[in-house]
């Protein structure tokens, strides 16, 4: 542990709202002002999954965060790097080209501005204070989100478009600030060469383990991804709402399910099986947004698709963290591999369910995209159960070797 002070447990975890920021920004902000373009919902969708497909492959550049420079110096500088892409995203709407690198590689230096931080915040935080890191964390990327989605339309549609932008940038860039109050451990010396091949190596290690190749299955899976949330922004007018309903109604969408689910997470997962919980979380929200085609396309409509679809992504989320964890264990020598591997894993399904959603979108409407997501998601679902249910063994929770090496609560 370094010598040095830390700062408060809940400020170290708000420094991570780079990510949440630029997340709000890449999935609801754009797409919402694209719209007002009158731009193609299948060519927001495309622009958007493309964006935020960099959340998985983005891991591959993750051993460079090890290497030569200290972890503190890699988070400051990827994400200034974030703000200057943000400030290109939003100033240049109107070149699609330029706003689609741009918002790809903010989103490639955001993630990997929160890896590099929380390989620091894992080192310098003491153990019994990791859980409530974890907890300001994702409270951190939830906020950010919901800042960015309530304002950033607001902005871009009241200011010169040149001053938006860069007030989005200075926001994007502002939980930086706090790095120089936490203390750095120094570099790791290795050429990036070695560090390469090392996670080459780990993550064929990983590959041959039953717990993870199971929760690989289910993070792929169509099965409880609520992709639908990162294209809601774009189809506010379908449901008559103004901009100002839909950029309100967006941040409420991601604050209040998302701060609910964080809270009744613990309660719900206590004693059961998280492997099951997931599919659970991902029938039901199917059925609801089945529900949401025979309801009639109001403004009222769109707040409850908006908050309906965030608290049941919300759920999915806790779960998938909550399954990384217990296929991590205690004593893993993998463990920061495993991590970033499983996590990325999750961005997959919601990539190409934003895809597949704004094709049924161009071929039937908000009902087609509705009817798409919720019967994939379902047939997914039904499918993995049937699936874990016939493998050896219990392959809805963890092995009892796995359950034993978990850490216990204080």
């Amino acid at each position: 542990m370094p010598s040095r002070r830390i700062p408060p447990i809940w400020l170290m975890g708000l420094s991570d709202s780079t990510i949440g920021l630029t997340t709000g920004i890449v999935v609801f902000v754009v797409p919402q002002l694209l719209a007002a373009r009158h731009v193609p919902e299948a060519r927001i969708a495309s622009i958007t999954a493309l964006a935020y497909s960099a959340n998985f492959w983005a891991v591959v550049f993750a051993p460079i965060l090890d290497v030569r420079f200290s972890r503190r110096w890699y988070a400051a500088v990827f994400a200034a790097l974030t703000a200057v892409l943000v400030f290109i995203s939003i100033a240049r709407l109107d070149h699609l080209v330029l706003l689609e690198f741009a918002l790809v590689a903010a989103t490639v230096t955001a993630a990997l501005s929160a890896s590099a931080l929380g390989g620091w915040l894992s080192a310098i935080c003491p153990q019994r204070h990791k859980n409530t890191l974890s907890a300001w964390v994702n409270i951190a990327l939830i906020c950010g989100m919901g800042i960015t989605s309530i304002i950033g339309g607001e902005l871009v549609r009241n200011l010169p478009v040149v001053l938006a932008a860069a007030l989005l940038a200075l926001i994007v860039s502002l939980p930086a600030v706090i790095f120089f109050f936490m203390p750095a451990p120094g570099p790791d010396r290795r050429l990036a060469g070695e560090s390469f091949r090392e996670f080459n190596r780990d993550v064929l290690a990983l590959l041959r383990r039953r717990e993870v190749l199971i929760a690989l299955l289910l993070f792929a899976s169509p099965c409880s991804s609520f992709a639908l949330t990162n294209i809601l922004g774009g189809l506010g007018a379908d449901f008559h709402a103004s901009p100002g309903m839909v950029s309100l109604a967006g941040g409420a969408g991601i604050f209040l399910p998302g701060l609910l689910g964080c809270l009744l997470f613990p309660v719900i997962a206590k004693g059961r099986p998280l492997r099951l919980l997931y599919l659970a979380n991902g029938i039901v929200g199917a059925l609801f947004t089945l529900s949401l085609i025979v309801l009639p396309h109001t403004p009222w409509t769109f707040a409850i698709a908006l908050l309906g679809e965030f608290l049941f992504q919300a759920g999915a989320y806790c779960l998938q963290i909550g399954i990384v964890f217990e296929t991590i264990g205690q004593d893993n020598p993998l463990a920061a591999t495993t991590f970033a591997f499983l996590t990325a894993a999750t961005n997959i399904p919601v990539t190409y369910m934003m895809v597949a959603d704004g094709r049924g979108y161009a071929a039937g409407g908000l009902a087609g995209s509705f009817a798409l997501d919720a019967g994939v998601s379902l047939a997914a679902c039904l499918l993995l159960g049937l699936v874990l249910h016939l493998l050896p063994g219990n392959s809805y929770g963890a092995t009892p070797e796995v359950v034993a090496a978990l850490p216990q609560q204080e």
